[in-house]
């Protein structure tokens, strides 16, 4: 297997804090899909550890694997252009990442991340660790990324909507003007 950290990465459909099932189906996962840019610093890196992973799974014939899965689209690294109706996707490519273990999600400063902490989210920037590694049993032939850890890096435009609500976003209510709202309510009856 071939482990790397991939910098500087979006992160998209992140489920890290609790495994799930995709589209109800089969064991429940943590996972995420990884975004970089065409011109990344380390798609080359990728490639290699591509590479090795098939190199590791199939020996000799790991070149003309790797051909027939890059044909069907079954390495570990996909063109985003092919999902440009996912926000974000257009112009880069992608790495699906999952692990059935619960990968370890930190912040910057390394301390521990959950749930109510609101980060990672789509659109964030993160450093992620991965493995390649190369499958071949009853399900097929393919490289596949297993995610094994996440550090959230900086704030990101959203993807696919979704965000909630700051207390900047609502307007300080006078104390008089709370109770003239209780008081108001109770001549709705009838209204529809």
């Amino acid at each position: 297997m071939a482990k790397m950290t991939i910098s500087g990465a979006r992160i998209t459909f992140p489920v890290l804090f609790e495994a799930k099932q995709v589209n109800g189906q089969g064991e429940p996962k943590f996972n995420c899909g990884l975004l970089i840019p065409k011109d990344h610093p380390q798609k080359a890196e990728i490639e290699r550890h591509i590479v090795e992973a098939a190199t590791a799974k199939w020996g000799a014939k790991h070149v003309e694997v790797l051909k027939a899965l890059k044909a069907s689209d079954k390495l570990a690294m996909h063109d985003g252009d092919a999902k440009s109706d996912y926000d974000g996707y257009a112009g880069n490519f992608y790495i699906n990442a999952s692990n059935k273990i619960r990968p370890l999600v930190i912040g910057p400063d390394r301390s521990p991340l959950t749930a109510a902490d609101g980060k990672p989210y789509s659109g964030c920037y993160v450093n992620a660790i991965v493995e390649f590694w190369g499958q071949d049993n009853q399900f097929g032939k393919r490289v596949n990324a297993s995610l094994l850890g996440v550090q959230f890096v900086k704030d990101g435009d959203r993807l696919a909507g979704g965000g909630v609500a700051s207390a900047d976003d609502f307007e300080a209510i006078p104390q008089e003007n709370t109770k003239a709202a209780e008081t108001a309510g109770t001549g709705a009856a009838g209204l529809f």
